[in-house]
């Protein structure tokens, strides 16, 4: 089937928001799409800031091959609560946790329909699946698109690092490390470095019209712990003992994260595949014009055929 030229913007009818509670008792928000197909089943879980609505059209697209889908909003963003202190800012003190909710939650989910089941994450959250699968998560397969493994800083990552630990010491870690701007400029610069197409992506962050969903920048002890996880990550000797089948979508220009990193981890796992997109993608790979989509979601069909067949 060919890729839509437009992004969906509305929940379909027969899909079910409902709530899943992991093992500590924190409050998820979690997405279903039930397909009358037998394909399998694949997860779908976003970045930071991300929600169930942002990945809608990853989901329409794998519901129309015959999956069915679910998705559930990370601990301290969406409609899973805050782990700061105030609404707007992403914080969090390690990853830790979130590599936890996922496996809890996969073990629950794989007994609810069958498979194969196969994970697709995209940047934060391939960052929380590359933890998960170090510790012995194995779904049949898992596509992971833009993943942060080491996050971009113009001090690079040493001293991006120490800066960030020093701000994360110097008061309160769940502050916000910058001022969310409205101002034009600002708002086309984090625009640009989302995606190339503003047709395709840049969709005035529509899925946030409910203040409840919404999350701004980032706190200093989550930048921290970027720089500390993904400077952890890229050597970990574990990567080489991954067996999950596992591609990686990494877009060559990302101004947010770092994909020579990404390559590098990519090259320790035995059975990974990687896609690669030059300047006509940005971060965003999923959520690109049609033509970058269209590329990226032939990919992962392929792959998905190959790797996780029916």
């Amino acid at each position: 089937m060919p890729t839509p030229d437009l992004l969906p913007t509305q929940i379909p009818a027969d899909a079910r928001l409902s709530r899943w509670r992991a093992p500590d008792g924190w409050d998820h928000r979690r997405f279903d799409w039930t397909s009358p197909g037998k394909r399998g089943r694949v997860l779908v879980q976003g970045g930071r800031s991300d929600v169930v609505e942002k990945y809608l059209g990853v989901i329409e697209h794998l519901h129309r091959q015959g999956w069915s889908v679910t998705s559930f909003d990370w601990r301290g963003q969406g409609g899973s609560g805050r782990l700061g202190r105030t609404a707007g800012v992403g914080h969090a003190d390690r990853f830790d946790v979130h590599a936890h909710d996922l496996r809890a939650f996969w073990a629950g989910w794989v007994v609810e329909g069958e498979g194969p089941h196969v994970l697709l994450a995209h940047s934060m959250g391939a960052h929380f699946a590359l933890q998960a699968m170090l510790e012995g998560f194995e779904p049949d397969a898992a596509v992971l698109s833009a993943p942060m493994v080491r996050v971009r800083s113009p001090l690079g990552q040493w001293l991006g690092g120490k800066v960030a630990g020093w701000m994360q010491g110097r008061g309160e870690a769940s502050r916000p490390a910058w001022e969310f701007s409205d101002e034009s400029r600002a708002v086309e610069k984090r625009l640009r470095r989302l995606t190339v197409d503003k047709a395709g992506g840049q969709d005035s962050r529509w899925w946030e019209v409910d203040d409840t969903l919404r999350l701004g920048p980032p706190s200093w002890g989550w930048i921290a712990e970027a720089f500390r996880a993904g400077a952890a990550l890229v050597r970990d000797a574990r990567l080489a003992s991954i067996s999950v089948p596992t591609l990686f979508l990494i877009a060559d220009h990302d101004q947010l994260v770092d994909p020579g990193a990404a390559l590098k981890v990519a090259a320790q796992i035995p059975n990974a595949e990687v896609v690669r997109f030059g300047p006509e993608s940005a971060h965003e790979i999923l959520r690109e014009g049609l033509a970058v989509r269209s590329r990226a979601f032939a990919a992962i069909d392929q792959f998905l055929e190959a790797k996780a067949p029916a």
